[in-house]
């Protein structure tokens, strides 16, 4: 019958819900805008009223001053009120910074594997339904390593879609004048559909995420080299007619740009769903996505390198995203003493395969990278491609930026944006995962007895403390990340909140307050003043949507009556781990050496350095804690939604 869903002549629009439709309508008529005017751009934000998680929590104070709580305004303070919240939700699901000009005519993240009709085309065939994981058809061939990605086949993204929406979460689409990119916010690694329910988990991590594959599959992969462990270019200069000239005026070899690229595509396949290597520093060691549950959780980053400035430190991790990972272009200036390289050999390493003739580097076409570069950049007043406010301490690191460079979208005060995120981040609590309060009552009393509150103490279950990596005893190579920049560290400050951008000739700065302790933590987080690097004490917020555990996610034991252990099998993103056996083997010290030897087994975990070791605080049998009691630990654990005070005023009431 022609009405028939099951008919294959049956338009599968016609089955659509009227959301649906009604949102194909407005793209029509955007189309329709887009081709009069040559510009239109869309990035989905969910209804409040659609949310797992509607519940929020109260601001510290009326004002944040350089990261301390503050009742009336200060120099420096930043207001927290509903307006700043406001925009920090619209900051984290469109806000750019103008990303997609390098993501997409740098790196080509859709001009490899990945095409802009195949992303497009599966969305369509979504008609509606939603979902956690997109799978997009491969458009062109490419090999990474031994495997051959081949035309036709499905590759699961992790990409969410909001049930109804013809858009991923955490991609803005740009249309300009004939040319699409795609640009990310931070809504793409921190926001998540629940597939039980459908419904959109704001500040959860994105799971399963596969943005290691999707980076390797893009046309130019080498632009993202210095995320992997690629410690020198020397063994790819094998053409000695392929040269640059350099700043000095002398002439270098470039590496030879397939092989370069054949490396770089390892690499970044390596990386586990979920996690994201942020670290420039020519390591492959990616990170477990956190969440954004993050009220009272300082300091931030997995090795608490953000732990200073406004809302103290998460809006120096917020600017990371943008300054540092989203535009490797921004970093030239500082190649030498982070590379070894000089700038126009580490540009034109990064711009010799870009896809788009405006930013490809020809070392016959007369022109060095940095001009080629200059001719087509957006952003010529700042470094790289994105919208930045300048430092002075640029391109050298300070304690609140590691590059001098501030994201800063134009028409806002320097920084608005990344402080606004703060304010809408620490409001936000988990979904609620309810369980008998005598299985509640009982896992406390285990979490207490076992010690775990010696570090998870505080409101979000956290001492707020970095420990040194061999105390802790976990993969030490992140938390060295930070180390290069100790020889230009420039002492820490910011433009005062309300500085215009761009920021007029001659404007001072703030000095960040940075001593005595505080000073002390900062350098084990950056692996400063001979200290060995650390890792900070996470909160315990939103565990239920964050396995795997570890800064590496490497405690990982996959669904099912099987109960998987390692990080295998979560390689394929069609399989989640289970947050209930995951945390098992953290406490439990004879699952976890399962874990452990099921990642030593697998090669790309071994590339990817996910070990899920260390963290040996036992509450299991050996430590007198019985089945039941471990059980009921798990279960105190999985319930912790929001900040401790919030939770014990919800069981008051």
């Amino acid at each position: 019958m022609p009405g028939d869903p099951s008919n294959p002549e049956y338009p599968a629009f016609m089955g659509w819900p009227r959301r649906t439709l009604a949102a194909v309508g407005i793209l029509i008529c955007a189309g329709g805008l887009a081709a009069a005017l040559g510009r239109f751009s869309h990035a989905p934000m969910p209804s409040e009223a659609d949310l797992a998680n509607p519940g929020r929590n109260a601001p510290e104070g009326a004002y944040d001053v350089l990261g301390r709580a503050a009742a009336s305004p200060e120099p420096g303070a930043v207001r927290i009120d509903a307006a700043l919240v406001r925009r920090g939700r619209e900051a984290f699901y469109r806000e750019t910074f103008g990303n997609e000009v390098f993501l997409t005519d740098v790196m080509g993240m859709l001009d490899g594997a990945l095409s802009l009709y195949e992303v497009s085309r599966a969305l369509t065939l979504l008609a509606g339904r939603g979902t956690a994981n997109l799978e997009v058809r491969v458009a062109r061939p490419v090999t990474v390593g031994d495997r051959t990605y081949r035309v036709g086949e499905l590759i699961p993204t992790g990409l969410d879609v909001e049930k109804g929406s013809l858009f991923p979460l955490g991609i803005r689409t740009f249309y300009d004048r004939g040319h699409v990119r795609m640009g990310i916010t931070c809504a793409l690694c921190h926001s998540a559909v629940d597939p039980a329910s459908g419904r959109v988990v704001e500040g959860a991590p994105n799971r399963d995420l596969n943005v290691g594959l999707m980076m390797a599959l893009a046309a130019n992969t080498t632009a993202y080299y210095m995320h992997g462990s690629t410690p020198s270019l020397d063994p790819f200069r094998t053409d000695p007619g392929r040269t640059v000239a350099t700043r000095s005026g002398t002439r270098e070899r470039l590496p030879d740009p397939e092989a370069l690229e054949a490396a770089a595509k390892v690499q970044a396949a390596s990386w586990p769903p979920g996690s994201f290597d942020s670290s420039p520093d020519l390591v492959t060691n990616p990170t477990s996505i956190p969440s954004s549950f993050t009220a009272h959780g300082h300091p931030y980053g997995w090795s608490g390198h953000a732990g200073i400035g406004p809302f103290r430190g998460l809006s120096a991790l917020n600017n990371n995203v943008h300054a540092l990972n989203s535009d490797t272009t921004a970093q030239a200036d500082a190649a030498p003493f982070l590379f070894g390289l000089d700038p126009e050999v580490y540009l034109g390493t990064l711009l010799q395969r870009a896809p788009s003739p405006s930013f490809r580097f020809d070392p016959q076409g007369g022109r060095t990278p940095s001009q080629v570069l200059r001719a087509a950049d957006p952003t010529p007043d700042a470094p790289g491609l994105n919208s930045y406010a300048v430092l002075p301490s640029a391109p050298n690191a300070n304690s609140v930026t590691t590059n001098g460079l501030v994201a800063t979208s134009p028409g806002e005060p320097v920084g608005y944006a990344n402080d606004a995120m703060s304010a809408f981040q620490n409001a936000l609590r988990a979904p609620p995962r309810p369980a008998a309060a005598d299985t509640l009552a009982r896992g406390r009393q285990v979490f207490e007895r076992a010690g775990c509150a010696g570090c998870h103490d505080g409101p979000a279950y956290t001492n707020n403390r970095v420990v040194p990596a061999p105390e802790i005893g976990t993969e030490p190579s992140r938390a060295r990340a930070f180390a290069r920049t100790e020889a230009t560290l420039r002492p820490p400050d910011l433009y005062a909140a309300g500085t215009p951008f761009p920021v007029p000739p001659g404007t001072a700065t703030l000095p960040v307050p940075l001593a005595g302790e505080a000073l002390a933590q900062m350098q084990l987080a950056w692996a400063h003043a001979g200290t060995p690097g650390g890792y900070k004490v996470p909160n315990l917020i939103g565990l239920a949507e964050s396995a795997p555990y570890l800064h590496d996610g490497g405690v990982a034991v996959g669904p099912g009556p099987a109960h998987e252990p390692g990080i295998g099998p979560l390689l394929d993103p069609a399989v989640q781990a289970d947050p209930a056996e995951s945390l098992r083997a953290l406490v439990d010290r004879d699952l976890r050496a399962r874990v452990v030897a099921a990642n030593r087994g697998s090669p790309r975990a071994v590339t990817a350095r996910v070990t899920g070791e260390g963290h040996a605080y036992w509450a299991d049998a050996e430590a007198g804690v019985s089945p039941p009691e471990q059980a009921a630990l798990v279960q105190y654990l999985l319930s912790l939604d929001a900040p401790r005070e919030a939770r014990e005023d919800a069981a008051r009431r």
